[in-house]
């Protein structure tokens, strides 16, 4: 299911309540390109994190992290995505991509294991 103008993070609602004919635009391509063969499901979901880490996309793997989530996918394949970059994309960029997915798995926890107090961290990877 394809994410509401009001589940969208700011900027991207911002675009889509501001244009709402090019944001429907934009939902219905990436319906019909979900719809275009027969990949589904859990594999769909994880074929598309994969692309938002690969596009370097910290909010793209944030949104599909949600949804597939939401779709009850298992947080240790989300993890594995990230870790299936290492040979691809390089160790620092998964890692960064690992991160990214933590903040929607494990969002009170740090990267040290203890707890963390909440705001988000910036688009720059560290």
């Amino acid at each position: 299911m394809a994410e509401t103008k009001e589940d969208l993070p700011a900027a991207a609602g911002h675009v889509a309540r501001s244009y709402p004919e090019v944001y429907r635009a934009f939902a219905s391509l990436g319906a019909a390109c979900s719809e275009a063969g027969p990949i589904s499901g859990e594999t769909l979901r994880l074929v598309k994190l994969a692309l938002a880490i690969g596009a370097w996309s910290e909010g793209g793997t944030h949104s599909h992290c949600r949804r597939a989530m939401e779709e009850g996918i298992a947080p240790e394949a989300l993890k594995q995505v990230a870790l299936l970059a290492i040979p691809t994309l390089g160790f620092p960029r998964a890692v960064a991509a690992l991160t990214w997915i933590e903040d929607i798995t494990d969002p009170g926890t740090s990267r040290s294991g203890t707890p963390r107090s909440g705001t988000p961290r910036s688009g720059t990877p560290r």
